[in-house]
Formats: C-alpha cells, sequence, structure tokens
C-alpha cells in the first residue's frame, strides 16, 4: 500500500475516535505506572504518547535508539507510517478501525481497562525490517469518551515470530474480558505475499546457514527441489546469487 492512501486513512480513522478538547499537560501518576505494569514486553523495546489532538506523537523513548536507530527528536508519526511495511499497512488500517470501533462501543468508564495489541514489521534506519509487538492504551480522555492520548510498547519480537500475516488481539485488564486472534473483515486490501509459503520455509533455512542437501531432508523434497525455488526466487526478483537474495530478504521484510 502506498505511503500517502496509507497515511491518509489512518489519520482519519485516528481523527474520528480523537476529543476535539485541548490535552491536560502530560504527567506521569501511579495509577499509570500501575497500568503500564500490564504491558508484556519479550525483547527489545521502546514507548511513545499519541496525542490525537494534534496527531503527532508527544514523547518517544531515548530506547528507540537501541531498536530502530532513530533519534527521538526525529520519529515523528509521519516517520512511523512512512517506516511500517508496505505489506503490513493494511492490516494495521484494519486493526486500528476495528480498535476504534470496539473503543466507541464502550462505555467511558471502561475505556482506560483495555488494550489492543497486533503485530506488523517496521522498517530500521538501516533498512532492515524487523517484527514489533504493539501494544496500546487510551491514558487520556474528555468526558465523552473521545480520545486524547493512548500510550503505546512497541517491542521487537523477530526472534520470537520471523513470519505469518500479523494478529489482533484486545485484552481486557481488571476483569474484563478478553479477545484474542480477532478475525477482522478487510476493509482494506491486503497485498499479495512476495514469496509462497514453501519458498519462504527454504528462505529461513538458508538464512540460518542450511545447505540445499539438508533443507531437502528438513522438508522432505529433493536438493533439486529445493535449487529449483531458490533459483526462481533470485530470477524473479533480479538477484545474481543467494547472497543478495538473503540480503534483500532481510531488508524488505519478506521473511
Amino acid at each position: 500500500m502506498k505511503l500517502e492512501l496509507f497515511s491518509a486513512e489512518a489519520n482519519n480513522i485516528w481523527e474520528k475516535a480523537a476529543s476535539k478538547s485541548d490535552p491536560t499537560q502530560l504527567q506521569l501518576e501511579l495509577d499509570l505506572y500501575k497500568k503500564l505494569l500490564s504491558f508484556f514486553q519479550v525483547g527489545d523495546y521502546y514507548y511513545l504518547f499519541f496525542n490525537l489532538t494534534i496527531m503527532d506523537l508527544e514523547l518517544v523513548s531515548q530506547e528507540i535508539k537501541n531498536v530502530l536507530g532513530y533519534h527521538p527528536s526525529e520519529f515523528s508519526l509521519n516517520t512511523f507510517l512512512d517506516k511500517v511495511h508496505p505489506d503490513d499497512r493494511p492490516w494495521l488500517l484494519n486493526y486500528e478501525n476495528k480498535a476504534a470501533e470496539f473503543l466507541a462501543a464502550l462505555s467511558v468508564d471502561k475505556l482506560m481497562k483495555y488494550k489492543v495489541r497486533y503485530d506488523f514489521r517496521i522498517q530500521k534506519i538501516n533498512g532492515e525490517y524487523i517484527r514489533v509487538l504493539h501494544q496500546s492504551m487510551i491514558i487520556d480522555h474528555d468526558s465523552n469518551g473521545q480520545l486524547l492520548r493512548t500510550f503505546v510498547v512497541q517491542t521487537d519480537i523477530s526472534h520470537l515470530k520471523a513470519t505469518g500475516r500479523p494478529l489482533l488481539s484486545i485484552i481486557g485488564l481488571e476483569g474484563e474480558p478478553s479477545y484474542l486472534n480477532i478475525d477482522v473483515e478487510k476493509k482494506f486490501a491486503v497485498s499479495k505475499e512476495v514469496l509462497s509459503k514453501r519458498e519462504k520455509e527454504i528462505l529461513i533455512l538458508i538464512t540460518e546457514g542450511k545447505l540445499s542437501k539438508d533443507i531437502g531432508e528438513i522438508l522432505h523434497i529433493s536438493k533439486l527441489t529445493v535449487d529449483t525455488h531458490r533459483n526462481n526466487m533470485m530470477s524473479r526478483n533480479n538477484l545474481k546469487n543467494t547472497s543478495e537474495l538473503v540480503a534483500k530478504a532481510i531488508r524488505q521484510g519478506w521473511i
């Protein structure tokens, strides 16, 4: 999905949920710190505050330098949208749209008792893609339930999930019910995968240093079949050798 369309649709979703009131000055109080303990980190992470009234990031933590390589001051909402993997942009829009619909149906007193969780790929400053677990919750809203701020944690989970489509869950806190791996209507079209399932399996094993003979034994196919898949991937993407194939796969987030 092209950035211009992605950015416009994302802003449209968030603007519908945003309050027109001016938010109070950002302050982290004890009850907020307690809520943050519910966020699950399984790797390196950074956090940020999204202000919906100004439609921009109000604060980005220093940890983003370790995870993505960007300085907090240069990481805006537009930067974030630009760095989301093009193939994952429709998923993000579908999930944000579903989350907005879910939150809009809640009573005001329950808005801060849920967190939204899904994963997607994002580009580091060196051009490579990693998969992050995105977790967000409302920390500020007006008396009518319109949103002012959300708190977001994004954790590198590349070591836990190398491939596969993103998944959405809405987690209830303080005794509220949770909704896991929600089946979301694809309002925004999801593009086709660059590689087939078998090609991804082979490519992952190649990145692990496996030879064609070893890959064939692992996948119960012949060495010739492995080499054919490898050559097809290189030919289709105008690559000269396996090293170029692996490098592009990592840069483009194919695996």
